[in-house]
């Protein structure tokens, strides 16, 4: 009887260490918050805010990619924790395109785009036929389309993201020239302009404030953001990088380290 009852104490006292060490493993802390970006100028601002975060219990793994798909796809599938380099409109065009389940958590910079040239300094001087290379995602594509039609270049037909195929008057039959949002500044040589993304035109040593023929509107709705897979808004890491990245610091860095060629936003 006392043996039967030493090994049901026994088992029970096995059952509950087996209970609570699996408890502990899955209440375990996440010490290590792993993000992709492009390099400039997000991963600058995320080596910035790397000591920042540390200070909250938390290191910041970051990853660089040159693309605008692949690091969305690495944070649908789990590799990531967080991406940092796309606005809303693209993330919304994205997730429509490849059934992906991403969500913005929070803004945090807005980088304006802007016509360069290596050929013209003003926009008088751009003459009838000249080719102006764009970006042809859909939502940058838009974008780029977007400053011309504000300078009066060319005007579309009522859709929701502008194309070259959607263009109703053209005065200067401009020729729209659609590439990969990287390749833009190195075509500078053999177009007239390009329309070009400021993380783009920073790593090829453009600086919009001053190279830029035309330069989008501080008011534009394609602030960068943090993106995250959908339901993993709420987990408190991501919560200690949306604090980080809004915080008083990280604005006081973006304004002095790129004198508003790219500006807080938020």
């Amino acid at each position: 009887m006392i043996k039967n009852i030493l090994k049901v104490a026994l088992l029970c006292a096995i059952t509950i260490g087996f209970v609570a060490c699996t408890d502990d493993a899955t209440t375990e802390k996440k010490t290590t918050i792993k993000i992709g970006a492009t390099p400039v100028p997000h991963v600058e601002i995320l080596e910035f805010a790397k000591p920042l975060l540390k200070a909250k219990g938390y290191d910041l793994e970051i990853v660089e990619f040159t693309d605008y798909v692949t690091p969305n796809i690495a944070v649908n599938e789990g590799e990531l924790d967080a991406n940092f380099f796309q606005h809303l409109p693209y993330l919304k065009e994205f997730n429509i395109n490849k059934n992906t389940k991403l969500i913005k958590t929070v803004n945090v910079h807005l980088e304006p785009m802007g016509l360069y040239s290596k050929k013209i300094k003003t926009l008088e001087q751009l003459k009838d036929g000249a080719t102006i290379a764009v970006p042809n995602d859909p939502t940058n594509e838009s974008r780029a389309l977007d400053i011309l039609v504000q300078k009066g270049l060319l005007t579309f037909n009522d859709v929701k993201l502008k194309t070259v195929v959607d263009i109703k008057t053209n005065p200067k039959n401009l020729q729209i020239k659609e590439l990969d949002a990287p390749q833009l500044p190195r075509v500078l040589d053999e177009v007239d302009a390009a329309i070009i993304n400021t993380n783009y035109a920073l790593s090829a040593n453009l600086n919009p404030l001053k190279d830029a023929i035309i330069l989008e509107s501080k008011d534009s709705p394609y602030a960068n953001i943090v993106v995250v897979k959908e339901g993993n808004e709420n987990k408190d890491y991501i919560k200690a990088l949306n604090e980080v990245l809004n915080s008083n610091e990280v604005k006081k860095f973006i304004a002095s380290k790129y004198q508003g060629s790219i500006i807080e936003a938020f």
